[in-house]
C-alpha cells in the first residue's frame, strides 16, 4: 500500500499530498531509476555504489528557488572531492533540464528526471501528487548506501538548509 502524507507540504500555505514514506538517517537508500538529462541514459542507485551522494530534489528548475538551490550545490560540488556525486532530481522533461543547465552554466551537478514514472519520488517520499512534482528535499547517502541526512522542506517556496546538508557530506569525507 502506498503511503500518502496529506498536508505534508504546502505552497503558499495550501496543503498538498506527498506520496511515499519519509526517509530517516540510518535507513537504506531506496533504489531508483531516473533518466540523465545530459545523455538520456537511465541510471539507478547502483550506478553510484561506493560513492557519497548529495541528492537534491527540486519542484522545477525553471523557478527561482530551484534555480538557486541547484546553482548552490553546483558551486560546492568541486570542493567536495572526487568521491562525492551531487545529483539534482526534478520532474522536468530532460530537454528542459538540458536547456536550463546550459543557460545556468551548471556543469558539476548531474541532473536527472523523474518525469516518466515518478519512481524516485515515491521511493524517497517526495512525489507531490496533485502537482506531479518533487517536494523540495535534500538527502546525503554514504558509500554504504545509508541515508545520513534527510531534509524535507515543508513549504515549496522555502530554501533547504544548504549548510546542514554540506556539513553532512563533509562529515563523511575521510
Amino acid at each position: 500500500m502506498t503511503t500518502k502524507r496529506v498536508g505534508d507540504v504546502t505552497m503558499d500555505g495550501r496543503p498538498f499530498t506527498v506520496i511515499g514514506e519519509r526517509l530517516s538517517p540510518g535507513a537504506d537508500a531506496p533504489d531508483f531509476r531516473l533518466q540523465r538529462s545530459s545523455d538520456f541514459r537511465h541510471v539507478t542507485n547502483a550506478d553510484y555504489a561506493g560513492r557519497i551522494r548529495l541528492i537534491s530534489t527540486a519542484p522545477s528548475l525553471d523557478t527561482s528557488i530551484c534555480d538557486a538551490q541547484t546553482r548552490r550545490f553546483n558551486e560546492i560540488a568541486t570542493e567536495l572531492g572526487e568521491n562525492v556525486t551531487v545529483l539534482t532530481v526534478s520532474a522536468d522533461l530532460p530537454v528542459t533540464q538540458n536547456r536550463w543547465c546550459g543557460a545556468a552554466g551548471v556543469d558539476r551537478v548531474e541532473v536527472l528526471t523523474d518525469h516518466f514514472d515518478m519512481n524516485f519520488g515515491q521511493a524517497y517520499g517526495t512525489y507531490v501528487e496533485e502537482l506531479r512534482i518533487e517536494q523540495r528535499a535534500v538527502f546525503v547517502v554514504d558509500g554504504d548506501n545509508k541515508v545520513r541526512y534527510a531534509e524535507y522542506v515543508p513549504e515549496i517556496g522555502q530554501h533547504p538548509d544548504y549548510e546542514a546538508a554540506i556539513a553532512a557530506v563533509k562529515s563523511l569525507i575521510p
